[in-house]
């Protein structure tokens, strides 16, 4: 069975900010589903421990008053959170996360100011297979213009998104992007999970490496940027020149 056609789980976080280095999870969401559509899924409003920024607040609608009255600690959402992907990819199912290399990132941020085992750890090794819709579509229609955020790239596959920056919403969509993707672009269709894994490790990496090239030569305030190569998940210290909204 192609792997879009199988079980693929949706995975989002809605943070404190855009480093995710330095960021903290306010609400996560792990949406199970089955030919898209929703067969489980868990959502997740964590206390942070900070102020949420305003700028922050505005886009996913989580107020630090909310966040410390309603939420839960963030030890442990971070801890729940990060088993029920574990669980997921023991049972072979991909994870699907658009701009991976952010939120996985940053779960593993948590995961370390927690003092909680790795992702790593939990599996025995690579965490995986990830599916990024925003690494794929970026690498099968490189010379496409326009933006190319979540609801962007909704619009250009045809996939309802009615509540942008809601986890639930943003993991589910994020499913039907790829499996949109899969349909239009059949190559894609064609890899087993894991060679697709190993196929964006190579895409995000020629593309790190383009953009900065491209920024270097524009001079300025570029002309020094370091763009990680590293997907789905950034060495500590390790940046995106840029993240969608």
């Amino acid at each position: 069975m192609p792997w879009h056609e199988g079980p693929l789980v949706g995975f989002d976080l809605e943070t404190t900010g855009t480093d995710p280095q330095h960021a903290r999870i306010v609400t996560a969401a792990v949406v199970h589903t089955h030919g898209g559509q929703v067969t489980d899924r868990r959502l997740w409003l964590a206390d942070p421990g900070i102020a949420i920024p305003d700028e922050a607040a505005a886009i996913h609608g989580i107020t630090s008053e909310r966040a410390r009255t309603q939420g839960r600690p963030a030890p442990d959402v971070v801890e729940e959170v990060a088993a029920a992907l574990t669980a997921h990819w023991r049972a072979g199912t991909p994870v699907v996360a658009y701009n991976a290399s952010f939120d996985l990132t940053l779960l593993e941020a948590e995961l370390r100011r927690h003092a909680l085992p790795p992702l790593t750890e939990r599996l025995g090794g690579e965490a995986g297979p990830v599916v990024d819709p925003y690494t794929i579509d970026r690498a099968v229609d490189r010379y496409r213009k326009g933006r190319r955020t979540l609801e962007a790239v909704c619009r250009e596959y045809g996939v309802e998104l009615d509540a942008a920056h809601e986890a639930g919403a943003d993991a589910l969509a994020a499913v039907r992007v790829a499996r949109a993707i899969a349909v239009r672009h059949a190559r894609t269709a064609r890899f087993a999970p894991w060679e697709l894994h190993r196929a964006q490790v190579e895409w995000y990496a020629q593309w790190a490496d383009g953009y900065q090239r491209w920024l270097r030569r524009q001079g300025g305030a570029g002309a020094d940027a370091v763009v990680d190569p590293q997907w789905p998940v950034r060495r500590p210290g390790g940046r995106a020149a840029t993240t969608p909204a």
